[in-house]
């Protein structure tokens, strides 16, 4: 009989092609697929090249894969620490309900406290009531007060060249 409980390890090179499928599912859940640009080989240069600047968990359900975790290293210069960001966190619909989610935030936490981590932290688009309620019940709380920037695209490109003039 197989064994109900998930099963969480850290994702190999042999997994590309899986975490871009999982990273495409969660895109199209969050109705931002026209925003994927990933592809297999940029997924495997980042994550698995001369310096991987992520690290990934698959879930595993009754030997199959069922869900993953994408994070990173962030640092706080006010605790003088690293911190654990978790980028993406997504289950299958036919694995929900069944502790696949919980078990990748109790791997990511034990994770940080290994890592002697200050803090754990991740965002989450304001419609999606039922995460928000499910990290909410583990302990997570939001960050009040803060707003988070992103520059990216072309901007990104005239930042880099010099900035707009803001004067």
């Amino acid at each position: 009989m197989a064994d109900p409980a998930p099963r969480i390890r850290f994702a190999m090179e042999a997994d590309v092609p899986l975490l871009l499928g999982f990273i495409r599912d969660l895109a199209d859940y969050e109705k931002l697929v026209h925003l994927v640009e990933a592809d297999e080989d940029r997924l495997r240069r980042t994550l698995f090249g001369d310096i991987p600047r992520a690290e990934a968990l698959i879930a595993e359900m009754d030997g199959r894969p069922a869900g993953f975790a994408l994070f990173f290293h962030s640092y706080s210069t006010f605790l003088a620490k690293p911190g654990l960001y978790l980028e993406d966190l997504y289950v299958s619909p036919e694995y929900r309900g069944q502790g696949l989610g919980k078990a990748l935030l109790k791997r990511l936490a034990a994770l940080a406290v290994e890592r002697d981590c200050g803090r754990f932290e991740w965002s989450v688009l304001d419609w999606n009531e039922d995460a928000i309620g499910f990290y909410r019940a583990l302990g997570a709380r939001p960050v009040e007060g803060w707003t988070v920037y992103r520059v990216d695209g072309a901007a990104l490109t005239a930042l880099a060249e010099g900035g707009k003039d803001i004067s």
